[in-house]
């Protein structure tokens, strides 16, 4: 069983929330998503693990069950480049849950016209896998979103 905890504080939407029909269909799988405090904040790591893919807008950390966890940074976020994003680990890098990931500023992100509800989503799960699953409230960092069996 994985407990995967939440990267952002700031309000929980779920991934209905998401203004992106790939993440609010659960495309790329479930999971939920958080609305952002807007201050200049650290996304955390939301499981022990390994940092698999590392964007300046979007990292997989897969812990030692195999479970994959993306946690995306905005919506259309790629389009910035980079640009307000500060990467501070790297890919192939061991990470501890609530070990600081990238550095942003969610109002800077909505200032460039993007919207900073951030997805964390369970890569390759079965919706059924996810258990006391949060879609509503308030998150704040390192606090419990789902669990995984």
């Amino acid at each position: 069983m994985t407990t995967v905890t939440s990267p952002l504080t700031g309000k929980v939407v779920g991934l209905t929330g998401v203004p992106d029909p790939v993440f609010s269909g659960a495309m790329v799988g479930p999971g939920t998503a958080i609305d952002p405090v807007r201050r200049p904040t650290e996304a955390v790591a939301p499981v022990d693990g390994v940092v698999v893919s590392m964007h300046p807008h979007a990292f997989v950390v897969v812990d030692a069950e195999g479970h994959g966890v993306l946690t995306h940074l905005g919506i259309d976020t790629v389009q910035l480049n980079g640009e307000g994003f500060e990467l501070l680990v790297n890919k192939g890098d061991t990470v501890t849950r609530g070990q600081a990931v990238i550095k942003w500023d969610p109002a800077a992100v909505e200032a460039a016209g993007k919207s900073p509800v951030s997805p964390i989503v369970a890569l390759e799960a079965a919706p059924e896998s996810l258990g006391d699953l949060r879609e509503d409230g308030e998150a704040v960092s390192g606090e419990p979103l789902f669990s995984w069996s």
